[in-house]
């Protein structure tokens, strides 16, 4: 049978059980896990320029979003330093798919630079922007 250890509340708190599988990155350079029925995904490249991975994030981002009858999406850009604005088109197009399906959609860990850009295109108020991932992982319902 299974044994139960009696932990100090201190030490359940600070390692909260959590259902979590980290994959391989993706072809597309993505980093994929499944925490607690969010889906986040983080990038493994700095710069997201290049046209033909961007095509190929986009691609497996849809992936992830038709996967699921109602996704739960974090997109967290922690390691990356610039973005291009194929890149921006291809985050508005999950937006809307994630949209179409009811899901929920944040963005954490957006450089200031970056984020400088979204301000400008008015796509700060399209996306649901958190400073970090821990943030944003607390407004899904």
């Amino acid at each position: 049978g299974a044994v139960e250890l009696d932990l100090p509340p201190a030490y359940r708190e600070a390692c909260p059980q959590r259902t979590s599988r980290t994959m391989n990155p993706t072809a597309a350079g993505l980093k994929v896990e499944e925490i607690d029925g969010v889906t986040r995904v983080g990038f493994v490249d700095r710069n997201i320029l290049d046209e033909a991975n961007i095509q190929q994030i986009g691609e497996e981002l849809s992936r992830i979003v038709e996967a699921s009858p109602r996704p739960r999406l974090l997109i967290c850009f922690s390691d990356v330093e610039h973005l291009s604005s194929a890149a921006l088109g291809a985050l508005i197009k999950v937006g809307h798919a994630v949209s179409a399906r009811d899901g929920q959609l944040r963005l954490s860990d957006i450089r200031p630079q970056i984020l400088e850009v979204f301000k400008i295109t008015r796509l700060d108020q399209m996306f649901e922007i958190h400073d970090n991932a821990g943030e944003a992982m607390g407004t899904f319902g």
